[in-house]
């Protein structure tokens, strides 16, 4: 650490991962930060920095540093802070104290308390938070997925062929080893769900389907609903639950979407040919609702994951929340895994319902940007977290338009970049058509999305100097 590095990180403010202090007078505030910092993301916290930003520093002695480390040894479970000091030209020194995150090992309490950054600002951990935090600490050795079952419970209440099935699938994507043909007791020790002899309740969410498991595992239950309107004050279209074992459960909610979600299409009365267009993504909505199976919290006796459809949006809900100092945001971008109920997640992993760890909700943001939609949205709502998904903008936009002028003015679009590549603007002077014409962005957009067009800039799609090139595919439509 030295003073360029200083300047640097008190241009960019205080916030959830810097604090600034006058001086070590403000100690005490600046330990609950430590406290703080240590259940987040880490960060540091600067003596000598004003709150205006003004980088003054302090006198420090061997006293200063006696104060600071009694004041740290307060804060349990105990870990190293990095302290620095950095010389300034008037002699004064800033100190720079270096939080580590305590990546979910926590709570971190200072003289007692715990406590919680939000934002700039430190405060007194809520309740529920230090409940979630201790429960995660334990989450390695003790979770409700590997405990076992009920001395009643027995393998006459799992559903045999759904076991031979998974052990079927797994094996011919080549991710578990195994001869064909083995009991169901076998199949179940292999994917980890019998430990010292015990069935574990994460066989019951795989693969229970006695229905006097239903009193015991009432959380088994996914509902579903689609509102005629944009809100759930409106009237039910559809409204069913379904209680069940994990992959029944996905099959109902696929067979519920596809029975509530209208797929778009357009007949070209030139060839007689129907193309149909989802509004969202079938691979998006399954990765998503698997990943809802897959990682709710499953203690919640009363949870269920949930499906609701309105006219504009569709949300897919599971109960929980995000662990481990993951955020909404952090989902976007790649990032590490780390299932909460990582046994029932390997099984779904190796029958081929979900792809490789962390990387889930990258590919339904791509599925979503293939068919032109806006990327889902990822948040935490109440005792949930939902995945938002908007239709295809090409879909919403374009009125699905079925007469000829529409067809002709997609062929004559095709022929014009059968010739070469073309701007935009160079496209709709050759077409004679205004580029703002909201019928012939509509094309464009639409020809974007069925992959006969593409950008010759894909990574650039705003770019001055993009234009529009056929694909293989379009040449085939130019060609037919």
């Amino acid at each position: 650490m030295n003073l360029t590095v200083i300047q640097a990180l008190v241009a960019q403010g205080e916030s959830e991962l810097l604090e600034l202090k006058a001086s070590t007078g403000q100690l005490r505030d600046a330990m609950r930060t430590v406290s703080a910092m240590r259940n987040g993301l880490g960060g540091h916290i600067l003596f000598g920095v004003r709150d205006d930003g003004a980088i003054i520093g302090q006198t420090v002695s061997v006293r200063t540093l006696e104060d600071l480390a009694n004041e740290l040894r307060k804060i349990e479970p105990p870990f190293n802070v990095d302290i620095e000091q950095v010389l300034l030209d008037n002699g004064q020194q800033v100190i720079v104290l270096s939080v580590p995150s305590g990546g979910g090992r926590g709570p971190y309490a200072y003289d007692g308390r715990c406590f919680k950054r939000f934002g700039p600002t430190t405060s007194v951990m809520p309740e529920h938070q230090h409940e979630q935090m201790v429960i995660e600490r334990l989450h390695g050795i003790r979770r409700w997925e590997n405990e076992p079952v009920p001395d009643w419970v027995d393998l006459t209440d799992l559903d045999d062929g759904e076991i031979q099935r998974i052990d079927d699938t797994a094996r011919r994507l080549g991710r578990i080893p195994g001869r064909p043909g083995r009991n169901s007791e076998d199949v179940l020790r292999g994917l980890g769900l019998i430990a010292n002899g015990h069935l574990l309740n994460a066989a019951v969410a795989l693969f229970g389907q006695s229905e006097r498991l239903l009193p015991y595992y009432p959380q088994l239950m996914v509902r579903l609903a689609r509102f005629r309107g944009t809100t759930r004050l409106a009237d039910f279209g559809d409204n069913r639950q379904h209680w069940g074992h994990a992959f029944d459960q996905l099959r109902r909610a696929e067979t519920f979407l596809i029975d509530n979600v209208p797929v778009a299409g357009r007949v070209h009365p030139d060839r007689m040919v129907r193309e149909d267009r989802p509004l969202y993504h079938p691979r998006a909505s399954r990765e998503a609702l698997a990943n809802a199976i897959c990682h709710r919290d499953y203690t919640n006796g009363g949870g269920a994951v949930t499906i609701a459809v309105y006219d504009d949006r569709l949300e897919i809900a599971n109960p929980g929340s995000l662990h481990f100092g993951l955020t909404p945001e952090a989902l976007t971008r790649p990032h590490e895994s780390r299932p909460w109920n990582p046994i029932i997640a390997n099984v779904c992993y190796l029958a081929g319902v979900i792809e490789k760890w962390g990387t889930g909700t990258l590919n339904i943001i791509e599925w979503s940007n293939a068919i032109g939609a806006e990327p889902p949205v990822w948040e935490e709502r109440g005792d949930a977290v939902v995945a938002t998904f908007f239709p295809a903008a090409a879909i919403v936009t374009s009125d699905l338009d079925t007469g000829e002028d529409r067809v002709r003015l997609e062929r004559r679009i095709l022929e014009a970049l059968a010739s070469g590549n073309l701007s935009r603007s160079e496209l709709a002077l050759k077409l004679g058509q205004s580029r703002r014409s909201g019928q012939f962005q509509d094309v464009i957009r639409d020809l974007l999305v069925l992959r006969l067009i593409a950008y010759t800039l894909p990574e650039r799609p705003t770019s001055p100097n993009q234009q529009y090139q056929l694909t293989d595919r379009g040449i085939s439509e130019v060609q037919s």
